[in-house]
């Protein structure tokens, strides 16, 4: 299925434009902008052709066959968005069990238009003290990668700021679900 996804991404024209750094062996990346279902097929090509083992949270729900095997080999970890299960400790207990975990979030958590990130990122990087790695889909340039990584402040402010800047050119697949006014941290 990997295979197949890296095909379809390579014959629609897209390219890898610059992978996660070498010395970045922890971090939080944000995944976005997230507007379409295709977003999982070119994420998916992204890291195998990178030969990057990324970890990612996605809904319970989806785990159930046919998906739920493929979502597993590709490294997704279900999570119940219904219930308060202490996610933010848990992520953060889990990077400090695995020296290179990887851990990909959605932070729209959706690919409709939001007023509002959901900022359970910024409050897992922040408590495992970690840096966010912005990742991206630029459907406008077809290019895919991860920008430089930024380190917060603790400054929700001051931190969205950074985000915002950084996505400021980046297009998804529907522009107009994309808004950059949700990123706020607080």
């Amino acid at each position: 299925m990997r295979n197949l996804m890296v095909w379809w991404f390579k014959l629609k024209g897209w390219k890898v434009a610059n992978g996660i750094p070498a010395d970045v062996k922890q971090c939080v990346i944000i995944a976005a902008p997230h507007t379409s279902n295709w977003d999982f097929v070119y994420t998916v090509a992204t890291f195998t052709l990178l030969k990057t083992p990324v970890q990612f949270l996605a809904k319970k729900e989806l785990f159930k066959w046919p998906l739920k095997g493929l979502l597993k080999e590709v490294g997704a970890m279900p999570v119940q968005r219904s219930r308060s299960e202490k996610l933010v400790d848990t992520m953060i207990g889990l990077f400090k069990t695995n020296p290179n975990l990887l851990l990909m979030i959605p932070a729209e958590g959706t690919r409709s238009r939001v007023e509002q990130w959901k900022s359970g990122f910024y409050h897992v990087a922040l408590g495992a003290n970690l840096p966010v790695l912005p990742g991206y889909l630029d459907y406008a340039t077809k290019t895919a990668g991860f920008g430089p990584p930024i380190v917060l402040t603790g400054n929700p402010d001051t931190d969205a700021n950074a985000i915002r800047q950084f996505y400021a050119d980046k297009t998804g697949r529907f522009p107009d679900l994309f808004n950059l006014d949700a990123i706020k941290l607080r």
